[in-house]
């Protein structure tokens, strides 16, 4: 059977979701396990899933690395760590004797940097996709300049007219027709400053972004901000332009900050109601997303890998306890007050922790499961 056609079925798509979560999960692991061993950490697991070990090795250090049955995640457990939620085996309080490798006896600064390191490599991780992809595949080049106006949209009201070059949206230059539409995808019902350049002449003018409900490939809709412009015909088979590795990396780096970016502003807009929680998604999405991905091709697969690892970086940032962010809100804690919470307390925290990222993954199923169901009903 073709692979293209493969990844199409249902099942099929576990195959790129499993091995884009894997690779994901193994730099973020990666990146605590690195700087725990800088930093004098005695590191006794690193597992890829959860679960019973499928096969697993020793290394000289004494880690053992294995590779488990439950692929949907990983972690690293330091030396004095009660579970791989790295709950300390004692409270410091009760003056435990700790060895030189015990993770919870280095001091706080060492700790938050192995905490902070996951994150930071799943962010590197995207950087270094992208850049790859922008020096040696190249970068849409198509210059921002508006061909066609749709009738009644926002553009059209704003008086953008065929031919005038988008220069700026909120004070941000515009290069390429591919960054108007980053720009204003998650900018819908905003009201926003575009600097136009019609015949040489700068023109500033106030528009407020359109939305479109688009299909969601599950029979549901997700919407998007557009200004409803199109570029010349002429130039819809878009140029590429392989840049150098510093401004690769320079565009890398803006990439992945886009994505932070992006999904502030989507929480921000969910928070307000201003965006359905509809449109959050959970692992039966990704899988699709990650299929969908891989069947267009290795690019797009990697580039695929890149925005997710930037969210997985990101959410684990959040100051929930049990995920990074939750342990770097104790550290600030610890070193504001002069000593760690006590045990207790951080299992309690680790316990509304789990359940806060329970419920927002079952949230998540249950869309997966309602668009699902809403596709095979209409189909």
């Amino acid at each position: 059977m073709d692979f293209l056609n493969f990844v199409h079925m249902p099942f099929g798509y576990l195959l790129p979701f499993i091995a884009a979560l894997t690779i994901i999960v193994f730099i973020h692991e990666l990146g605590h396990f690195l700087v725990a061993r800088w930093c004098g950490v005695a590191v006794e697991v690193f597992s890829i899933g959860f679960g019973r070990e499928i096969f697993g090795w020793n290394d000289r250090h004494g880690t053992r690395w294995k590779v488990c049955w439950l692929p949907l995640g990983g972690y690293v457990k330091f030396e004095g760590d009660a579970n791989p939620t790295s709950l300390p085996q004692a409270s410091p309080e009760a003056g435990t004797i700790r060895t030189a490798g015990n993770f919870h006896g280095k001091p706080v600064w060492k700790r938050a940097a192995v905490v902070a390191a996951g994150p930071i490599a799943n962010f590197l991780l995207s950087i270094v996709i992208f850049a790859s992809v922008f020096a040696f595949v190249g970068m849409p080049m198509n210059e921002p300049r508006v061909g066609t106006v749709q009738p009644g949209s926002a553009a059209e009201k704003a008086g953008i007219t065929s031919g005038d070059l988008i220069a700026a949206i909120d004070g941000v230059k515009i290069e390429t027709f591919g960054d108007i539409v980053k720009s204003v995808s998650f900018r819908g019902g905003e009201l926003l400053n575009v600097t136009i350049d019609r015949n040489g002449t700068p023109i500033v003018l106030n528009i407020v972004v359109g939305t479109v409900e688009e299909p969601d490939g599950f029979g549901g809709t997700s919407r998007r901000g557009l200004l409803g412009i199109s570029p010349p015909k002429e130039t819809v088979a878009t140029p590429l332009r392989r840049l150098s590795i510093t401004d690769a990396v320079s565009q890398g780096t803006s990439e992945t900050w886009r994505i932070v970016s992006v999904t502030f502003k989507y929480l921000g807009k969910l928070v307000r109601g201003q965006e359905n929680s509809k449109q959050i998604g959970g692992p039966v999405s990704i899988a699709k997303m990650a299929g969908d991905a891989a069947s267009s091709g290795v690019i797009r697969f990697a580039i695929f890998i890149a925005f997710l690892s930037t969210s997985v970086g990101l959410i684990n940032l959040f100051p929930i306890p049990m995920l990074d962010g939750g342990h770097l809100v104790y550290y600030a804690i610890e070193t504001v007050s002069g000593k760690p919470l006590g045990k207790q307390a951080q299992e309690w925290g680790f316990r509304v922790g789990l359940s806060l990222v329970a419920m927002l993954m079952a949230f998540g199923f249950w869309n997966d499961l309602t668009r699902v169901f809403a596709m095979m009903v209409g189909g």
